[in-house]
């Protein structure tokens, strides 16, 4: 549950987090559609607040095999709508370690500009 639990302590808190890494994951659907709602609709309304916050909003996935795929577009779909910039990684690979390794590879540096 980290990339979700990054989404909802992060997104929440970009006061005290103004670097956010996702790894494979975005609001789970359509089991927990109304959850998601709820962060997209807090989101939207504190949108002037993320953007001026949040200085790295990264996303990776691990390809349209990773589970949380087809999450993640709707996550970067509704992202775009409300124009948060993001930077948006896809390796092949699946919701595997090898994956997050490489998205750890690419993120850290950023963290460092």
């Amino acid at each position: 549950m980290g990339g979700i639990q990054t989404l909802y302590v992060g997104m929440n808190n970009t006061g005290l987090f103004s670097n956010l890494g996702i790894f494979s994951s975005g609001w789970i659907l359509s089991m927990q559609s109304k959850l998601a709602d709820v962060q997209y609709d807090f989101i939207q309304k504190n949108i002037d607040m993320i953007k001026s916050n949040v200085k790295l909003l990264w996303i990776g996935i691990g390809g349209k095999e990773d589970i949380a795929y087809n999450n993640c577009q709707t996550m970067i779909s509704k992202l775009d709508e409300m124009k948060i910039n993001y930077i948006y990684d896809d390796y092949p690979g699946g919701h595997t370690w090898p994956v997050w390794r490489h998205d750890l590879y690419k993120i850290v540096p950023l963290l460092f500009k």
